[in-house]
């Protein structure tokens, strides 16, 4: 026997591997549906690839790779038998074979156990040879075999490979030295002193001084000034702004060259009026039993604990199980593909896709779409329990609703991999999460239907000079609606003040706080909140060639065929704790926002005229300096010596691997080996004047940053566009490339929208969630913006529950077939009573009858 089965693998030895350290065995879910050893035709995990499939797609698979040998791993799940006292009888076979498996369900418990089943299938014949067979099969198949049945989980390795790296504890925290400036840091506003950025912020924990950060130190876009700061004061440690919570902050050393920890951290951003212990007092202080009343009303109401909502199963009512405050990713797509445009364009062409996939559809993100959509609209995972179940388990008096649900592990591995937050395990800010999806599917559209269009409209911004009343109006894309709460308007203020007193007085006399107290704030108030107009910070007038007030409004120059309308319940108090407004909202069922239609330019109204701010010139400016030893790195490679000292300069000083990639890109070039020529370097001024005034060409993005995107291969007048239409920001430069890709006729679009472009640098005060700017004429005309009347109807809302985005749980409610459905993690049920004052994100959908 040992003979034949040795006769008969010979053919198929070349195509199985060992795995090695860096490949992951994917044995607990399929590459196209969520089947697992679990589901009755168990998976079949490939040999070669690793890649698990359930039964009804392994034989595309096997069509399309040749690959002929598979193990298919089947768990078999049973009620433990009971001995003669009644006691369950603890029973296990195979127990180690499917090791790390993350499954569905749990069956670990008392009143389960299991048998797990192995075997080599061989195609397309499907013989099969059981598992273990050590003495029979070859000594190479046996290993393979051994190391796929061992193979730790897939995620696991990801996880491991992912941004979440184990800090060391920096060698300045205990000994830094800070200075008595009187620097107070405010929580919001800020911008980089040298620059005015306003994002990617570090704040030197030496002497208090915010800078921005260098594009690819974290991610995120910058010119460089932190680290600039450092050469000059040497102040080593800096501390990126928007991540300080109750638990720590990103802490980066500039003499280590690398993040670290800093256990001081409290007490060094303390000195700068960063107080992180009262945060934690906060929270856990005296305040505590009144915080836990408040919120625990909060969960009750919106899970609507309490009451016995009926399960509903079926297509379009699958639950998602929750991998660990997963659930904003949960509810989001539950929503997204309730939406007949997502469900057409991946679940509709679901054939075409699998068909067309990549030989690691783990990786590719329409696969995946599709396998998510199918999986929640199919009904194949959300099945009711059996007749003769439901009979058994009232007789043992022990009914309880089963809720399987799917756990989209590999879908969340792809939409994180490679984001700092979403791909850790900690809560997450849904409304972050959804703009991050939108920006997926952007990027994986080219060339296909992009259902995400459905989302997109155009803002119009009108900004008016207060002194001389002259304006001017640009456009944006946005996909979202962010809607002010003011507190101020509350209806119930008079009983509010009333609890806050009584709030106070029993918290000094050390007695019961009183029954909490939520802001009621009419949704009219919050429009008209919208509405009103905003002063523009920094505000520099064309019209003056001065600083001067401003005031920005915004309307709808269309309107999409799906409103996402977010209410701002999260801020920052003055002591930069952050909170969470307790408020309820009555957001009406139908929305009428004809009123708030943009209407553009108007009789009398006389525009801005297009002028750049003034460039102030430092007056120490000097010739930048360039890393001698990364050029000499470069020069005993080979390379000309100019071009060397081009190329580091050209990335900024980043390193001789980033240098060396743009003499790649640049080595075809006419003028490689010619000396650097500096085209933005200036002479500085006398020292009476250091303002420098600059017409609209100058208008030039920074070499660097052009260097650094032409060194990734993107043409360089492509480069040029994509950072002038994002006021120079490389990371949404980068972004707009891989939405925007070149075309002659884009070309011409866009350079039209550059020269119209405003270039005043208070204009750029858009949300980061906004895409480019856009001329009136190209987002109005373009293809991919649908218009229509602006009235809507909610058909979902997601609420979060907790103090903070970075803790507590969400659940959504969905309108469907009439009646409203709460689906809460693996959970989905008949809603009862849909919280809709107490939601965060609401979608609304455009009413049919317009």
């Amino acid at each position: 026997m040992a003979t034949d089965l040795g006769e008969l693998l010979v053919p198929y030895m070349p195509t199985i591997r060992v795995p090695r350290s860096g490949d992951r065995v994917y044995k607990s879910e399929c590459a196209f549906s969520y089947d697992s050893p679990e589901c009755d035709g168990g998976l079949y995990v490939c040999m070669n690839t690793f890649l698990g499939f359930g039964r009804e797609h392994v034989e595309r698979h096997y069509r399309k790779t040749g690959q002929s040998v598979y193990m298919h791993l089947k768990r078999h799940v049973k009620e433990k038998a009971t001995g003669a006292a009644g006691g369950a009888m603890p029973r296990r076979r195979n127990g180690k074979v499917f090791l790390d498996l993350e499954l569905n369900r749990d069956f670990n418990g008392d009143d389960y156990e299991y048998e797990d089943e192995a075997k080599l299938v061989i195609f397309p014949d499907h013989y099969e040879i059981p598992l273990p067979n050590i003495e029979e099969l070859p000594a190479l198949v046996t290993i393979a075999c051994d190391a796929v049945l061992n193979a730790g989980s897939a995620y696991k390795k990801q996880e491991a490979d992912s941004w979440e790296e184990e800090l060391q504890v920096s060698k300045h925290a205990r000994s830094l030295r800070q200075h008595d400036s009187g620097v107070r840091i405010p929580p919001s506003g800020w911008k980089c002193v040298k620059c005015e950025m306003r994002e990617n912020l570090w704040l030197n924990l030496t002497d208090g001084t915010v800078l921005c950060g260098k594009w690819f130190f974290d991610g995120s876009g910058g010119n460089g000034h932190a680290l600039e700061h450092y050469r000059e004061t040497s102040f080593p440690l800096a501390v990126k702004l928007d991540t300080i919570t109750p638990d720590g902050a990103d802490v980066y050393s500039f003499d280590e060259e690398e993040a670290v920890l800093d256990p001081y951290i409290a007490e060094h951003l303390s000195h700068f009026g960063i107080d992180m212990l009262k945060m934690h007092r906060t929270e856990n202080g005296n305040h505590t039993d009144n915080l836990i009343q408040a919120r625990a009303s909060e969960w009750e109401v919106i899970q609507e604990s309490g009451l016995k909502l009926k399960a509903v199963y079926g297509s379009g009512y699958t639950g998602i199980r929750n991998l660990g405050n997963s659930c904003y990713l949960s509810t989001t797509m539950q929503v997204v593909f309730s939406i007949a445009e997502f469900q057409r364009a991946y679940v509709g062409n679901l054939q075409r896709i699998f068909d067309y996939s990549p030989l690691d559809p783990t990786q590719d993100f329409s696969t995946q779409m599709a396998k998510l959509g199918h999986a929640l609209l199919s009904g194949l995972y959300s099945k009711p329990p059996i007749k003769s179940e439901l009979i058994e388990q009232v007789m043992k008096e022990e009914y309880k609703q089963q809720h399987k649900g799917i756990s989209p592990r590999m879908f969340k591995a792809l939409v994180s991999k490679g984001h700092p937050e979403f791909s850790s395990n900690r809560q997450q800010d849904v409304q972050e999460f959804f703009l991050h999806f939108i920006n997926m599917v952007e990027r994986n559209s080219a060339g296909s239907e992009n259902p995400s269009d459905v989302f997109r409209f155009i803002v119009e911004e009108r900004v008016q000079c207060c002194q001389s009343q002259k304006v001017r109006y640009s456009h944006r894309v946005d996909y979202l609606m962010q809607l002010p709460v003011p507190m101020e308007a509350a209806i119930n203020r008079e009983e509010l003040i009333a609890y806050e007193a009584k709030r106070k007085d029993a918290e000094e006399n050390m007695r019961t706080p009183p029954e909490p107290v939520r802001a009621r704030v009419p949704f009219t108030a919050c429009l008209q909140a919208f509405a009103e107009p905003d002063n523009v910070p920094e505000f520099w007038s064309p019209a003056l060639q001065a600083k001067s007030a401003g005031v920005k409004t915004s309307r709808f120059a269309s309107f999409p065929d799906y409103l996402v309308l977010q209410l701002k319940k999260f801020t920052f108090g003055l002591d930069w704790v952050p909170k969470k407004l307790d408020v309820s909202v009555d957001v009406p069922d139908f929305l009428d926002l004809n009123r708030f239609r943009a209407i553009g330019l108007q009789a009398g109204e006389e525009e801005l005229p297009d002028l750049m701010p003034p460039i102030v010139i430092p007056e120490d400016t000097r010739a930048p300096e360039i890393d001698e030893s990364s050029v000499m790195q470069l020069a005993e490679m080979g390379f000309p010596l100019e071009a060397c000292r081009k190329a580091v300069y050209y990335t900024g000083n980043m390193g001789a691997e980033m240098a060396f990639n743009w003499i790649i890109a640049h080595m075809e070039e006419p003028d490689f080996a010619e000396p650097l020529a500096i085209p933005s370097y200036m002479e500085p001024d006398p020292p009476s004047s250091s303002l420098a005034r600059a017409g609209p060409l100058d208008n030039q993005p920074p070499e660097e940053s052009v260097a650094i995107l032409t060194s990734m291969g993107f043409p360089r007048h492509h480069s040029i566009r994509a950072l002038k239409v994002v006021n120079n920001n490389l990371e949404r430069a980068l972004d707009w490339i891989f939405t925007h890709p070149e075309s002659e006729e884009e070309s011409e679009v866009v350079s039209d929208m550059i020269d119209s472009e405003p270039s005043d640098i208070s204009f750029s005060n858009t949300n980061t969630h906004s895409d480019s700017t856009l001329s009136p004429d190209q987002g109005l005309s373009s293809p991919r913006v649908r218009d229509g009347p602006g009235r809507y109807e909610l058909f979902a809302f997601i609420s979060h529950m907790g103090t903070s985005t970075m803790s507590g749980h969400y659940v959504c409610h969905i309108k469907k077939e009439g009646r409203w459905v709460i689906y809460n993690d693996h959970k989905v049920c008949l809603s009862e009573r849909p919280p809709k004052d107490l939601g965060y994100m609401y979608f609304y959908r455009r009413l049919s009858s317009c």
